[in-house]
């Protein structure tokens, strides 16, 4: 193929910059604040369950609405919606700027949630709908490791900005660089479905409930537990709620989403690929970062730049991995994708008290890598399932299984956690005080704080409390290593092969144009 007839234009090259740097600016602002939570407890009087609706307000928010986003995308434009995201999640993001209280800042934080769900699934329909099918697959894959870079580096940048402002610096940074995509965003050309798909409000309504309280129901589980009614409540009603999304669009004219896709190897294994590698990945996050805080004693700046290098395979590997998997098929590729996630995710949990920075940072990377070859061609493969008319919905399904995968995970991670930390702390409960043994039974923190109030004498005491802590945390990243075990051969198993008939590697093709996979 002649390379001029694919070679990008400067437009295109820009929507590319552009959806690259939203997508990571929205992933971002799902971390941005967890560095800067204890300020902002001093500074509004938050209580603990407001701090937590702080950050989960904004992804319950982005969880419920991408899927109608999308569809919005595509009936009205995919560049409108994103301008309009944008423009939502800057204005929101400024409020805190000019109103405080902890009520206000969960009502911005869940209104720029909202235009995060508009942005999200514009981004990548408008590069797998604008550009040409040959250069499709290494857009895709910037995508994704924008996404991996916008996890780690809202924690990075956060930090980098708390360590010398406020924590009104964030927010006002976010408003910022959000003002400034949109403005920028004006210039690409708009994007929409050629046959303009109809209106499901049953579907949309269902599906918000489903997944707003399966999100919910994930969010409130470290600290309610599985057994509390309102956590199994939440639970069985979206479950239910999904239920009936699904009969809906099975009857409905014009489903939001058609179902059916499902069935379908490409689209079916991709969702579920995404689903497990961010439902591992945000609860590997949670342990680590404790681990890097709590037991290697770093500052929340510190343990971020800890993290930075699981930015090189993000950026090295994931722009090719769409090559990789057309090239070898796509079952190939997740099934070692995810089987290093999971290799990452057991050595995790070999970490010791006595563990160093390598003992870390080396396991990162590993699971970075998996990340990094498993990420993009899961998405391709979700988006080359349908046809381009429903590239915004399939972009949603596809935001959608990363939101409720991570939510789940760190539900699970901090579940196991807390339950392996109780377990062993249990033993010495009984030779402190009455009135110590609930903060030392609570959390490795609220240990930490007796321990420095009793002084030297108590070092035993924060001994003991370490360990058990990284008891839990292996715990955790063992359960999480071994069920990506089982999924990297699960899914792997019914992923299709690699295609017949290829003598060129190309990027993405639809479904319909495909050969019959191995």
């Amino acid at each position: 193929m002649d390379s001029t007839a694919t070679r990008l234009s400067v437009i295109q090259r820009w929507a590319l910059m552009l959806s690259c740097a939203a997508v990571a600016l929205i992933v971002a602002s799902m971390a941005a604040l967890y560095t800067a939570l204890p300020e902002i407890a001093a500074a509004t009087g938050a209580t603990q369950q407001q701090l937590t609706w702080i950050v989960d307000g904004y992804t319950l928010a982005l969880a419920c609405l991408v899927l109608p986003g999308g569809a919005l995308g595509d009936r009205y434009g995919r560049r409108r919606m994103l301008l309009t995201g944008l423009g939502v999640f800057a204005l929101f993001s400024a409020v805190p700027l000019l109103l405080d209280g902890p009520i206000w800042l969960i009502a911005a934080r869940s209104a720029a949630g909202v235009g995060a769900a508009l942005v999200m699934p514009s981004t990548l329909s408008l590069l797998t709908a604008g550009l040409p099918e040959s250069r499709r697959g290494v857009a895709v894959g910037m995508w994704a490791g924008s996404v991996g870079i916008g996890a780690v580096g809202g924690i990075l940048v956060s930090g980098v900005l708390f360590q010398f402002w406020t924590w009104l610096s964030i927010m006002a940074a976010m408003s910022a660089s959000s003002a400034l995509l949109a403005v920028t965003g004006c210039v690409i050309p708009e994007s929409i479905a050629s046959a303009r798909p109809g209106i499901d409000p049953w579907g949309t309504l269902t599906s918000a409930i489903g997944v707003g309280l399966i999100v919910a129901a994930a969010t409130e589980t470290p600290q309610l537990g599985w057994s509390h009614p309102l956590v199994i409540g939440a639970a069985v009603g979206g479950i239910l709620s999904i239920g009936a999304f699904a009969l809906i669009e099975l009857r409905v004219p014009a489903p939001l989403l058609d179902v059916r896709l499902f069935a379908d190897r490409r689209f079916g294994t991709g969702t579920a690929s995404v689903a497990i590698q961010f439902l591992v990945s945000f609860g590997m996050f949670m342990l680590v970062v404790q681990f890097l805080q709590l037991i290697l004693g770093y500052r929340p700046l510190i343990s971020a730049l800890a993290m930075a290098p699981m930015m090189i395979p993000f950026v090295t590997i994931s722009p090719i991995s769409p090559w990789l998997a057309e090239r070898f098929g796509l079952r190939l590729q997740t099934f070692c994708g995810l089987a290093l996630l999971g290799v990452g995710l057991l050595a995790v949990a070999r970490l010791t008290v006595d563990g160093t920075y390598f003992d870390v940072v080396w396991p990162l990377l590993i699971v970075s890598l998996g990340i990094s070859l498993s990420a993009a061609p899961a998405t391709t493969a979700i988006m080359a399932g349908v046809p381009a008319d429903q590239h915004g919905v399939a972009a949603a399904v596809n935001d959608v299984s990363r939101e409720v995968g991570a939510a789940i995970g760190i539900a699970l991670a901090g579940s196991i956690l807390a339950a392996g930390y109780g377990h062993q702390i249990a033993t010495i409960l009984p030779m402190l005080p009455q009135q110590m043994r609930s903060p030392v039974a609570g959390s490795l923190v609220g240990a930490l704080a007796v321990a420095e109030h009793l002084g030297p004498q108590a070092q035993p005491l924060a001994d003991a409390a370490k360990a058990a802590f990284v008891h839990g945390v292996r715990q955790a990243a063992a359960i999480l290593g071994a069920l990506t075990l089982v999924a990297a051969v699960a899914i792997g198993l019914l992923a299709p092969g690699r295609r017949r008939g290829r003598t060129t590697p190309t990027a993405t093709t639809s479904s319909t144009q495909a050969a019959e996979p191995d």
